[in-house]
């Protein structure tokens, strides 16, 4: 249940249902078959072994790994496993400022070198201030899209949807954070998580324009 403030922030009161259920032996290796990336939401670390296999396996099938830190609640009280998943299987790691300074004790650029040093991309979002990408030595800015925001509910989710259809696109980083930056910006503007069938046509315009 996402609780929507005047100031347009959500609240989450998480109920897992079915996946709170979910056991390692039900998560098989033909499962991340013909697939490229493999994106884990951090709410689900609380099961070690089971968010352990399932990179495992993924891995075995050469999957990139990304993962959502979600909450600075789930990363306080789960740090030293998060620390060791970066380590040993995350490629990618999505954070938001809250986020990245539980899992660093850092302010966003710090946090996002530290956290790049770890893993191979790492996406810090500043919110109003937009966000930061790091690989190796580049650091990308990319600015906010101007958004009348009523409803944060789904922006970090639909900023990783943007993303990852740039990566699969073979565009550059800077090109998926603008694409990421846009999406987001258009989820936010709606209440709910989902963008109005009648806004991706305009949508899907003007990201083509980043693409070029």
């Amino acid at each position: 249940m996402a609780l929507v403030s005047s100031d347009s922030e959500r609240t989450m009161a998480t109920y897992l249902g079915a996946a709170a259920e979910l056991i390692p032996s039900e998560i098989t290796r033909d499962m991340f078959e013909d697939y490229s990336f493999v994106f884990i939401e951090g709410y689900l670390v609380q099961n070690q072994e089971l968010i352990e296999t399932a990179m495992k396996l993924a891995k075995s099938k050469r999957c990139k790994i990304a993962l959502d830190l979600s909450s600075f609640n789930v990363v306080a009280a789960n740090l030293g496993f998060l620390k060791y998943l970066m380590s040993e299987y995350v490629d990618i790691v999505f954070a938001n400022e809250e986020e990245a300074h539980a899992f660093t004790g850092m302010e966003p650029e710090p946090a996002l070198d530290k956290m790049a040093s770890i893993c191979e991309i790492a996406v810090v979002k500043i919110g109003k201030d937009g966000s930061l990408i790091k690989c190796g030595d580049e650091v990308f800015r990319i600015k906010p899209v101007k958004a009348n925001a009523i409803d944060t509910t789904g922006a970090g989710d639909a900023y990783a949807a943007g993303f990852f259809f740039g990566l699969t696109n073979g565009l550059t980083l800077l090109q998926c954070g603008n694409i990421a930056a846009l999406v987001a910006g258009k989820v936010v503007e709606v209440m709910g998580a989902k963008i109005p069938e009648n806004a991706w046509q305009e949508l899907n315009a003007e990201v083509s324009l980043l693409m070029e």
